[in-house]
């Protein structure tokens, strides 16, 4: 557990800026250029707005200062106007930018799922799932406000600088150039003090996604924890990881109350600063500054922050948002080991004929696990594999379902190498039941249907007829509408594979794969079970899979596995007659361990 606590620590906060990866990320905001462009306009009109009202408040002054009623009105009327439009403005940008990012977020993380969904199995064996929902999920939910704000908000800030600048200068230049002289500060405070704030947050937020995993790791497995007694240690683990959180939250706290009292402090003394060179200026004799004049500089200094702290803002955005980005890329740039050519075409419907010739297999190029092997079944007939574990069994018929690409040699089937059809129409046509047994949530109907779509439910019901299955599902509260959770915690191992099977039958295919399909089923099960493969076995090729020799006593032909080559093959009756061959030693083994039980 700590060693996964300090993988998650290891996460990158934030990466170099790359160009290259920000421009094909704005690549996703394109289809809404539209969007973008209307709430530029909407921005500008609203700050514009903004700095007008100021203005307007500053021309007020002035009237009252000369007692003019009716400009005074004329002028409080036009900053009513002014923040009517700026909040009408803002109100709809904020509608389009939203929907337009979330589009954009939407289509990004759509891609980023149909591409994972293409890759190979190998990329899978070399990461986990947890790493791989984080990509899809945090990764891309991290970069909502550099699509929604950000991008819009940097535009604006810029254009309302230059504007706040301009009108400043204009005013009176001498006070805009004292004022200044407070921005190599705010900017110390905005740019480096934000960002260590914002890194000591990201730190809090680690650290809390570390103590969730940990606890939805405890919750999982409390049933052994209590088995062996490991309260004491969970809890001495959990109050570890919750006293991290507790310090990084004071370290971010530090930081963060450091940060607004400075940016207040440092604006206090600019005003101070120009207060006095202000009222120093109104009392030249040969040009006094009007009090209106002083108090539009002081609030147009007070609005510069502003721009700059959005700014500082989409600086420090960008930087964290480029780990994400860089993350996400590097598994859309992941190119599938296992794809179509590009002259692919579609498999025929197929009779079931299997070509092993020359195979040769290894899953790291260094250690081989098939080494030359070859072999042919006819259609219809059931191949058992057997042998110890790690022989090679299941990398047989990962190669004919194409989860793997050979090494050397080729499979092929009625005559068409599997390289060399499109993996669609090759996978159509099978049916494969691994030994882990999956089942999603939703219905037992649905469950079964997974991989047929178009099937009736009276198809649906035969088929778990035809593996037994249906009397337990009959005995469950709403039958085959019974809703059954993730993985099916609420079903025994020995009904998940039931429905598993009952899935795999379903799709009616021309090859049937059973990759230790009884390992957890019941003996009388188990039995009634080899009456219905009789039946519904016939006229289709299968690969079985069995620790269990009984359940392939019935096969055309027992391959024996072994260091990756085929060390036997027969009925079987032919086999059991050499005392001498591996398979007489595995029937005998398990026939032995039977009476000592």
């Amino acid at each position: 557990m700590a060693k996964m606590l300090r993988q998650i620590d290891d996460e990158v906060l934030e990466s170099p800026f790359n160009k290259q990866q920000f421009f094909r990320l704005l690549t996703y905001m394109k289809p809404y250029l539209r969007n973008v462009c209307i709430a530029l306009v909407l921005m500008v009109i609203a700050a514009v707005c903004s700095l007008g009202s100021t203005f307007l408040l500053s021309s007020a002054i002035e009237a009252l200062e000369n007692l003019n009623k009716r400009d005074i009105y004329i002028y409080l009327i036009g900053m009513i106007v002014t923040a009517i439009i700026g909040s009408v403005c803002v109100r709809y940008r904020v509608r389009l930018m939203d929907s337009a990012g979330r589009r954009a977020l939407a289509t990004l993380r759509e891609d980023l799922f149909r591409h994972i969904q293409g890759l190979s199995f190998s990329f899978f064996d070399t990461r986990s799932a947890g790493k791989i929902l984080v990509r899809v999920i945090n990764d891309v939910n991290s970069l909502n406000d550099l699509f929604t704000n950000g991008i819009v908000n940097v535009l604006v800030d810029c254009f309302t600088l230059v504007i706040l600048l301009v009108i400043m200068l204009a005013v009176n230049w001498k006070l805009t150039l004292i004022s200044m002289c407070i921005m190599p500060f705010l900017l110390f405070i905005l740019f480096k003090l934000k960002r260590v704030m914002r890194k000591r947050w990201q730190r809090v937020r680690v650290k809390t996604s570390s103590m969730n995993g940990y606890l939805h790791e405890s919750l999982a497995g409390m049933r052994v924890t209590e088995a062996f007694v490991r309260e004491d240690e969970n809890q001495e683990t959990f109050e570890n990881v919750n006293d991290d959180i507790r310090n990084t939250w004071m370290k971010a706290i530090e930081v963060n109350n450091a940060f607004w009292p400075a940016l207040d402090f440092t604006g206090t003394c600019g005003t101070i600063l120009v207060y006095i060179f202000g009222v120093i200026m109104m009392g030249d004799p040969v040009k006094p500054l009007a009090l209106a004049n002083l108090m539009l500089i002081i609030w147009y200094l007070g609005r510069f922050w502003e721009p700059l702290n959005t700014l500082s803002n989409f600086y420090n955005n960008v930087l964290s948002a480029m780990a994400s980005m860089e993350r996400i890329f590097e598994i859309m740039d992941t190119e599938s080991e296992i794809k179509d050519k590009k002259d692919a075409k579609p498999l025929p419907p197929i009779k079931g004929r299997v070509d092993f010739e020359n195979v040769t297999f290894s899953y790291d190029r260094e250690k081989i696990v098939l080494k030359n092997v070859s072999f042919t079944v006819t259609p219809g007939q059931t191949i058992a594999l057997v042998g110890p574990t790690g022989a090679g069994k299941s990398t047989v018929v990962n190669l004919i379902s194409r989860f793997y690409d050979v090494t050397d040699g080729a499979v092929k089937l009625d005559g068409h190498d599997v390289r060399d059809v499109q993996l669609r129409s090759l996978r159509e046509q099978m049916s494969v039941m691994m030994q882990d047994s999956f089942i999603f949530s939703g219905t037992i109907m649905d469950n079964i249907r997974y991989g047929r779509l178009d099937a009736t439910d009276d198809e649906v019901i035969a088929a778990a007829k035809a593996v037994y299955a249906h009397d337990f599902i009959m005995q469950m509260e709403k039958g085959y509408e019974t809703q059954v959770n993730e993985r099916g915690s609420s079903l025994s191992v020995g009904q998940k594979q039931l429905i598993s099977f009952a899935r795999a039958l379903l799709n009616d295919p021309k090859i049937l794969i059973l990759d230790e399909a009884t390992s957890s089923i019941d003996t009388h099960t188990e039995i009634l079970i080899q009456k219905a493969l009789d039946e519904l076995l016939k006229g289709r090729t299968s690969f079985v899979i069995a620790h269990r020799l009984s359940t392939i006593r019935n096969a055309d032909c027992i391959m024996v596995i072994q260091d990756g080559n085929i060390a036997e093959a027969g009925t079987h009756d032919q086999l059991i007659k050499n005392e001498k061959g591996h398979y007489r030693a595995l029937c005998d083994a398990q026939y032995k361990f039977l009476l000592e039980e």
